[in-house]
Formats: structure tokens, sequence, C-alpha cells
């Protein structure tokens, strides 16, 4: 699994001209299945995501979670982050598991962040979505976890 995550100030996901998912002050997560992934591994992130202190304290450290400040997590399936870019000008997305695969783990991910006591909204699995993120920081951060790390 691999996961983009931005704090933001606010993100929406729009399909078509519905919103179908708007958070507040939080973390926007593209998240990225690969085909050994596994629920565990899902679980795993969706801890680190909760409590990684990336939100800043009184004095501007970062030494707050998305659990300490209530903050809301945004969700969006993004298979692309598995992308192959290392012969042509067309990327290829072999690494990235099937849809079949995919969606019940991003489904899963959710859970257990909204089980941590995350808000959690999602946008739509395999849509074309616009997705509207007003990074915060800015603050970036790569998550990956594998099964020997």
């Amino acid at each position: 699994m691999r996961i983009v995550l931005q704090r933001v100030r606010q993100g929406r996901v729009t399909v078509g001209d519905d919103v179908v998912a708007e958070i507040g002050r939080g973390v926007v997560l593209l998240v990225g299945i690969t085909h050994s992934d596994t629920p565990a591994e899902a679980e795993w992130l969706a801890r680190k995501v909760a409590t990684m202190r990336i939100f800043a304290d009184d004095s501007g450290r970062f030494n707050h979670s998305l659990l300490d400040v209530a903050g809301s997590a945004l969700v969006v399936s993004q298979f692309t982050l598995y992308a192959d870019t290392r012969k042509g000008r067309r990327p290829s997305f072999t690494q990235a598991a099937p849809p079949k695969v995919a969606e019940p783990l991003v489904d899963h991910f959710a859970r257990a962040l909204a089980n941590l006591g995350v808000p959690v909204q999602m946008g739509c699995f395999g849509a074309h979505m616009v997705v509207t993120i007003e990074n915060d920081g800015p603050v970036t951060v790569v998550l990956e976890r594998h099964r020997h790390s």
C-alpha cells in the first residue's frame, strides 16, 4: 500500500456536478493498492495515519495527531500511485491491483481509520473525480507498508 497524505484546511471530491465528499481540517489520503497488499497492512497504515504527529502545537511544533485535533480524513483511491515510468512515455499500471482487489482494501483501510475515531469521507472508487485539496503548510507525507517492513 502506498498513501500520499496531505494535511488540509479542506478537501472535496466532485463527480460530475455532485460533491460526493467534503471535509474541513484534516488529511486527504490518496491510496494506492498493489497486488500483495493485505488487510493487516491497511490496519497498520490506518493507525499510522491517525496517530502521526503532523499538526502544530501552540509553539508551532508537530506534536499533535489527527486524533488530537479531531480532524477528518478524505480517502481517495488512486491506482496511479503505482505507475511505472521507467520505459517509454506512457506509464504502466501493472503494479496496481485490479479493482476487485483494490476496492475492498481501500474500504477496509477507511473502516479501520473510522474505527480508530477519525471521521472519514470517501471518494467514488473507479469514478472520474475532481479532488480539491487545500494543502495546509504545505505538509505532504508518503507512507508505505510492506510485509517486510
